[in-house]
């Protein structure tokens, strides 16, 4: 298992990197194909937000699914525990999903049909367990809210001003500068925001 530590407007010292290693290398413990290990420091120098100054991210990835962690911190270290707690408890999770994984029914049902359709009354999801930090996580028949929108291309700066717009803290968009293929940009909690793009290339 690779893992990669390295800091974006921070030097990573030696230290620190034998310190996140050390507390990753049981990462593998919970059964699941993890391969790689991202680690990403970085530093936003903001008075208003000292607290808040230092941001680890945690990212897992293999022949599963990927799993991410963060947390913010007025300093690496702590930042790092707290993303870590995380991390392991998706981690666990992931593995007894894993174990006891079995089929579950999907459902796609119009959000305005949503409470009219007799089939998704049937599948009687149950309550949802939500953690600190805001994940959820159920088991049991999944219930998917549809909406669907007819979207002209933009650019980013314009789906920027459109999110604005509608008050929303992320917007999906046809990405104009990017063949229009689908992108999604988001506030950050920063000051700034942040994109995520799609590639169609998977890897071979």
């Amino acid at each position: 298992m690779d893992i990669v530590v390295r800091g974006r407007h921070v030097d990573v010292s030696d230290r620190f990197r034998t310190h996140v290693t050390g507390k990753l290398s049981r990462a593998d413990r919970f059964g699941l194909p993890i391969s790689h290990i991202d680690v990403e420091v970085s530093y936003e120098p903001n008075p208003r937000q000292s607290d808040r100054a230092f941001e680890v991210e945690l990212t897992c990835r293999g022949a599963g699914p990927v799993i991410r962690a963060e947390a913010h911190a007025q300093d690496k270290y702590a930042a790092t525990d707290v993303a870590l707690a995380r991390l392991e408890e998706r981690l666990r999770r992931a593995s007894d999903k894993r174990r006891q994984r079995r089929a579950e029914k999907v459902l796609v049902v119009p959000a305005a049909e949503l409470a009219l359709t007799p089939a998704a009354e049937a599948a009687e999801p149950p309550a949802a367990q939500e953690d600190d930090d805001g994940t959820v996580w159920e088991q049991g028949p999944i219930v998917v809210r549809l909406k669907e929108h007819t979207a002209a291309p933009m650019s980013v700066a314009q789906a920027v001003e459109a999110m604005e717009l509608v008050g929303h803290d992320f917007y999906l968009f046809r990405d104009l500068e990017n063949g229009e293929s689908p992108a999604v940009v988001y506030r950050r909690r920063g000051f700034d925001y942040g994109l995520i793009r799609l590639d169609g290339h998977a890897e071979q």
